[in-house]
This record gives C-alpha cells, structure tokens and sequence, in this order.
C-alpha cells in the first residue's frame, strides 16, 4: 500500500506558537507524527513487540513519556499500512521490523527525528535532575566534572538556569528591547551549533 503523507511539524518551534520549555505543545508530549518517526528509529536498532517499544521510550525518558498501548497499536497499525513496516506474528503477539520503505522515510526526516531523540534524551536527563533536587541530594560528578546521572557539569546548568530567569525578568520588555534580547540569542546559538569556537560570525 502506498505511503500515506504527512506534514511533519518543523524542527523548530514556530513563532507565536505556545508550548513548553522542551519546544512541545501545551497540552501534549508529542503528536501522532513524532510518536511514528521515533517508533521507525526504534525499529532501526532491531525489531521489537509494542510492549517492547513502550518500555524503550519510557527508558529513554526516565519515565516522562510512556505511550499507552492505545497510543503504540494504532501507530504500528498505521506504520505496516504505509509500508514503513512489517508485523510478523509470534502467539498472540506481533514482532514489528522496519521495511526499506520506512527507512527510507526515516532518511527524509532525519534531521527531525535527532530532535526528538535529542528531546526525548534531554527532557530524561531534566527529570532526573529533578528528582534529585526535591531530596536535596549532591550530584556524584566522574572525572571529567559531569553529573554522572544527567551529564550535565554544574556550569551548564547554573548557565541555564540564569538565562531562564533573565528572560523569565524581561518579558514584558519594550519591542525594541526584545529585539535586541532576540539578535543576542541568534549569536549564541549559532555559537552553540558551531562547536569549538566561542562567538559566532556575524
């Protein structure tokens, strides 16, 4: 059956658009187009049982997201339809692997499904961080000063933090002001995305 088509949402947030500080929509962790390009990179690492692939993407998120199974069912149903899978009875259970055709589709979203691995990783990391912060306990940091649970180092955190809340202060500044607050995080970013370097080219 040929590939039904879908307008994925773009990588980044659209302006004006209400969401989370993890780039989601309120209201919803992801949508039905998200849970299907992450289920396809689970089934690249090797075919799994839905319940299977529940539990990994409840792994991946320390607990933050775990699909129900009327959420994964219908998305696999969905994915053997498209072509993107196949399902292989085992008892009363069905083993779902990845088609050529899925990882082609894969392939063509690549640079969407790293950002919700990379969402997915992150929001994982937070919850962890969290937990630990509501019993008062120190990270335990390895050698190279990371927390060894979240990976973070205490600078980037404390980094963090602090823009978050001089954002959070500013944000009922005046259009001019938030202009220029907007030109000095298009230069940090593209000094983020550029690693090795400090500042970014203007």
């Amino acid at each position: 059956m040929p590939a039904r088509s879908h307008s994925l949402h773009t990588s980044r947030r659209e302006p004006g658009r209400g969401g989370d500080d993890h780039g989601w929509a309120r209201g919803r962790k992801f949508s039905s187009e998200d849970l299907q390009l992450m289920v396809l990179a689970l089934l690249r690492d090797g075919a799994s049982h839905g319940y299977e692939l529940i539990k990994a993407l409840g792994e991946r998120s320390q607990g933050y997201y775990t699909p129900s199974p009327g959420m994964i069912y219908p998305t696999l149903t969905w994915l053997e339809e498209a072509g993107y899978a196949t399902a292989q009875s085992e008892g009363s259970r069905k083993r779902y692997a990845l088609t050529a055709a899925g990882l082609d589709h894969l392939a063509s979203h690549e640079a969407r499904v790293a950002l919700l691995l990379a969402k997915l990783a992150h929001v994982g990391r937070k919850m962890a961080w969290i937990r630990r912060a509501m019993e008062a306990g120190e990270p335990e940091l390895d050698a190279e000063g990371a927390d060894r649970q979240t990976g973070w180092t205490p600078e980037y955190v404390a980094a963090h933090m602090a823009l978050r809340e001089a954002l959070l202060l500013r944000g009922g500044a005046a259009p001019a002001e938030q202009r220029r607050i907007a030109a000095i995080l298009a230069r940090a970013t593209r000094a983020i995305e550029a690693p090795g370097t400090d500042e970014a080219a203007p």
